[in-house]
């Protein structure tokens, strides 16, 4: 059965697509150092985006959604070293990093949103830490 229409659910499991294809190319490669460990980083997002659509409260919902993001960093550390190491272009790189942004940008908002931060740039609802 799909989710709702959700955009960041949709576009975690397209990433995590892309991840597992590149994971084939890498294995044929035998590049399996680094296929392994991008391909737990990369499926890991979109598995902690879709738990917290069942989180037990804002707090569980938070920190399924804060692993995501740590998990999206990750995955965009390999990515850097494959197209350092000249395993993928630069193309490649750029367009699967784009994904991975688009990710980690819409994370930190919801992540901000839920805990009922100001958006960046924007004065606190309230002064006291």
């Amino acid at each position: 059965m799909r989710e709702p229409n959700n955009k960041l659910v949709d576009t975690s499991v397209a990433f995590a697509v892309e991840i597992l294809n590149l994971v084939k190319l890498l294995k044929t490669q035998r590049e399996t150092i680094i296929s392994n460990q991008i391909g737990r980083s990369g499926t890991s997002i979109g598995a902690n985006i879709h738990e917290a659509q069942y989180a037990h409260g804002k707090a569980d919902f938070v920190s399924k959604l804060q692993i995501a993001l740590k998990e999206a960093n990750e995955t965009s550390y390999w990515l850097l070293l494959l197209v350092r190491t000249l395993i993928i272009t630069a193309a490649e790189y750029e367009r699967l990093e784009k994904l991975c942004r688009e990710i980690r940008v819409t994370l930190i908002a919801s992540i901000n949103t839920a805990k009922g931060k100001a958006p960046s740039g924007s004065p606190p609802n309230d002064f006291r830490r």
